[in-house]
């Protein structure tokens, strides 16, 4: 394994039941980068980012082969599944904001891992909604229900909530596509300021969002990675593979 690698996916394959969702998956993913995966519906981005933190094993059909590594450690030999998922935090693509406070939102997962003093749950709390850029909107109202909050921020909430657990790669699934467009560029800020803390997977529908954030992208299509490359080359007009150049661009997809 390259010793610089934060994730390496090495062969993965996943079905349920008959029906095979990703093929002959390999990738590295390294330390503070901002990793991009594009593709169309049904590609299985979702489906990958669900096998990263071992939430797929609550389908019970799901077949999974080959590996996956995080610093160098197969995932499927991790017994403390509840450390594995502290470890990749996960973004959905609608908010679902619990229904409790602002403040009781973040400070949930540090409650559960046993941070029970005030100052320093106050401390977590500040600094996740700082990080998520919700602070200055809500430091008035913190025991107000999150659930409340406007789409954007409650999607800025479900960030805050992702990074109170201290993740150390932080995926994104969709996470633009149920806010507006200002919102969007805000939160496309804060993952640029966060790179320098974790690293991060973003899949997007949205591929000019890739174009914008990622150091790298991986073109999926129909559950087989078609490309992986820096982005500026996917994006430009003589990338590897045809098919890339095409959903690229808008013609399919």
């Amino acid at each position: 394994m390259n010793p610089q690698s934060k994730i390496k996916v090495q062969d993965l394959g996943l079905a349920f039941g008959s029906h095979e969702v990703l093929r002959h998956i390999s990738f590295e993913v390294f330390p503070h980068e901002i990793f991009g995966i594009i593709g169309p519906a049904q590609s299985g981005k979702t489906s990958l980012l669900r096998c990263l933190n071992r939430t797929i094993d609550f389908s019970s059909d799901a077949r999974q082969t080959g590996t996956i590594a995080i610093d160098g450690q197969d995932i499927r030999k991790v017994e403390d599944l509840y450390e594995l998922r502290r470890k990749i935090g996960m973004v959905a693509p609608l908010p679902v904001g619990l229904p409790m406070s602002i403040y009781e939102n973040v400070a949930y997962a540090p409650r559960c891992s046993g941070i029970s003093r005030k100052a320093d749950l106050d401390d977590r709390v500040e600094r996740c909604l700082r990080q998520a850029a919700l602070w200055d909107e809500v430091k008035d109202r913190l025991h107000s229900l999150g659930t409340r909050l406007s789409g954007g921020q409650q999607q800025r909430l479900t960030i805050a909530r992702a990074l109170s657990h201290e993740p150390e790669v932080l995926c994104l699934d969709e996470f633009s596509i149920a806010i507006d467009p200002v919102t969007t560029m805000r939160i496309e800020e804060v993952l640029q300021e966060l790179r320098a803390q974790i690293t991060i997977i973003l899949v997007t529908n949205l591929v000019q969002q890739a174009r914008r954030l990622a150091d790298r992208t991986a073109f999926l299509l129909n559950g087989e990675l078609v490309e992986l490359n820096r982005t500026e080359v996917i994006f430009s007009d003589h990338p590897a593979s045809r098919k890339t150049y095409e959903y690229v661009h808008g013609l399919f997809g």
